[in-house]
């Protein structure tokens, strides 16, 4: 091939073909969501389209957003007509776009398809079809896929697809069921990892099951995985749910000693604990604590310190953390704010609760439909 020709193959490929970031900030661009569709279709002829699987998932997404259920499987069924559907990693990435678009017909009709299309099930896309369960909240049909299939399509599950068990059982509140899981992991000649056990900790612990969250604990300090904080967070909200708040807050200063770092959700464990003793003084002090930190305060933060600043009567900082809120642009529950106008009304501070009440509604992030109540 000459020079010449090469120089202008090149040319008419990147003119056909153009950047993906280009591409991804047309369709960002594109307000009207059917245009956003027709375009996304176009671009799907590219093959250099088709490798941008981010695209594909921002995309999904904001139409699973808007409900747009109909566009997402026009999009992705469209996407059957290429080579590539025969490939599983394609494959894969439209089960799990269906599973978080909350489609799990679909996802398992994709799954099924496979074999007609000559394209291999392996425990990678086995895992899709069980993560797009969980991501539907599909738990039940979990249950059915884990249990039948690996006999079925003569494949071993690994660790991903229990610990993929774990989490539906877990969100299931089959807390049992998960602990079975568990054991079935070493009886099969697999180690548990850190998700394994980050998933049980957080799952037993947050629900009030401690001491089957010490127990498995005890199982994970006696492997040589090294915690990490959500590991750490899971431990401190269930001794704060214990009422062990001392223990908690020594397991918090422990951290640093550790080489981990805590974030606003170690902090939050403390906070409630705080909260949940009506113990202002300390609950001010483990948000000045958060306010210095790398981490900052999240809306569950600002909703248990609203709700017990409203509890104790401190309106003044009420009124501060409402703003604050605004300002953080933190989705707290209206009902929250709420509070605070109604403390302010019963404490005759009318002025106070209608210049909140206007923050509240005018600001552009979110609508929050606040009302001074008549002062009873």
């Amino acid at each position: 091939m000459s020079t010449l020709s090469r120089i202008f193959r090149t040319f008419s490929t990147s003119v056909s073909n153009p950047p993906a970031k280009s591409i991804y900030e047309d369709l960002y661009k594109e307000r009207n969501l059917k245009r956003v569709v027709e375009k996304f279709k176009k671009c799907s002829e590219s093959h250099l389209f088709r490798k941008q699987a981010n695209v594909y998932g921002n995309i999904v997404r904001r139409l699973a957003s808007a409900r747009k259920y109909k566009w997402v499987e026009e999009i992705l069924e469209d996407q059957k007509q290429y080579h590539e559907i025969s490939k599983e990693g394609f494959a894969v990435r439209l089960i799990s776009l269906y599973g978080k678009s909350g489609m799990l017909d679909h996802a398992s009709k994709v799954f099924d398809e496979m074999p007609e299309r000559k394209c291999p099930q392996t425990v990678k896309s086995f895992n899709a079809l069980l993560g797009a369960c969980v991501n539907a909240k599909k738990f039940d049909k979990l249950d059915g896929f884990f249990r039948e299939l690996p006999e079925k399509l003569s494949l071993k599950p690994d660790i991903v697809s229990y610990n993929t068990a774990i989490k539906a059982f877990c969100e299931m509140g089959s807390f049992d069921s998960a602990a079975t899981i568990f054991d079935e992991i070493e009886k099969n000649g697999l180690e548990p990892d850190l998700i394994t056990f980050n998933t049980l900790l957080i799952g037993f612990y947050g629900n009030g099951r401690f001491l089957e969250g010490e127990r498995f604990w005890g199982k994970m300090m006696n492997t040589s995985l090294s915690p990490d904080i959500r590991t750490y967070n899971a431990k401190l909200v269930g001794l704060v749910s214990e009422k062990k708040l001392a223990e908690a807050v020594e397991l918090f200063d422990k951290l640093e000693s550790k080489n981990v770092k805590p974030d606003e959700f170690s902090y939050n464990a403390i906070i409630n604990g705080f909260c949940n003793n009506s113990d202002l003084k300390e609950a001010k002090n483990w948000y000045a604590k958060l306010g210095q930190s790398d981490s900052t305060p999240n809306k569950a933060t600002f909703a248990a310190l609203i709700r017990l600043a409203c509890k104790v009567g401190d309106f003044d900082w009420a009124i501060e953390l409402f703003e604050q809120t605004i300002e953080e642009k933190c989705l707290v529950d209206p009902n929250v704010m709420q509070l605070v106008i109604h403390g302010l009304v019963k404490e005759k501070k009318i002025e106070d609760a209608k210049k909140l009440v206007g923050i509240g509604n005018s600001n552009k992030f979110r609508k929050y439909n606040l009302i001074v109540p008549a002062d009873e």
